[in-house]
């Protein structure tokens, strides 16, 4: 117990006597996303003659789908090895529903969200490991009726320092909410990041 303690007391003595910095930057690159539970049974097309989405038991098998990702960062670093990075991004999401029966048409879902995440970043000289929460709000979607308008879900990832400035990242960005019957949204994203440096 008192090696713990004394090492509580010297990680708080050092984040008291580190001198907190604080950098804007730009995130952007590509996404690689999909829908949950694998193939569904339960989906929609569009009656060209009725003018509404009507659904059928036809088979789909759930693809991936690239699109990509574009936001805002704000680097709130307290020590040498943390740093708090809160982030507002627009992302462009969803899957491929690929048709087994080929009388019926294959779609492309596509969700746009525009979100924020809280990021926990752990550096380890160039490297870091960070993960947090994220909260979307839906902004568009097409070819699915109705989706969930606002999305909950975390994102684990690892990102490399080239310079001071300029970086790359990947990272895994999970959904919990329902956006479709029993699907969630499921998105890799790798990418690049730029910081800005701040006068004092």
């Amino acid at each position: 117990m008192k090696k713990i303690y004394f090492l509580l007391i010297g990680l708080l003595s050092g984040l008291s006597s580190a001198q907190v910095t604080f950098n804007p930057g730009i995130r952007a690159g590509a996404n690689i996303s999909h829908l949950s539970n694998g193939p569904t049974t339960s989906y929609w097309h569009y009656n060209d003659n009725q003018g509404y989405y009507q659904y059928g038991a036809d088979q789909f098998d759930i693809k991936s789908k690239v699109d990509f990702y574009i936001g805002f960062q704000a680097n709130i670093r307290f020590a040498t090895f943390y740093a708090l990075q809160p982030e507002l991004y627009y992302t462009r999401q969803g899957a491929k529903f690929e048709s087994q029966n080929p009388a019926v048409e294959s779609k492309t879902v596509t969700l746009s969200y525009v979100g924020g995440a809280v990021v926990n970043k752990f550096y380890f000289d160039q490297f870091n490991i960070h993960f947090g929460p994220t909260l979307e709000f839906l902004t568009d979607n097409k070819n699915i009726p109705s989706p969930t308008a606002v999305d909950l879900g975390i994102l684990l990832g690892a990102g490399y320092d080239i310079t001071k400035n300029i970086g790359v990242e990947a990272r895994i960005k999970k959904g919990f909410v329902h956006v479709y019957n029993d699907h969630t949204n499921v998105t890799f994203q790798a990418g690049v990041y730029y910081t800005f440096n701040l006068k004092k």
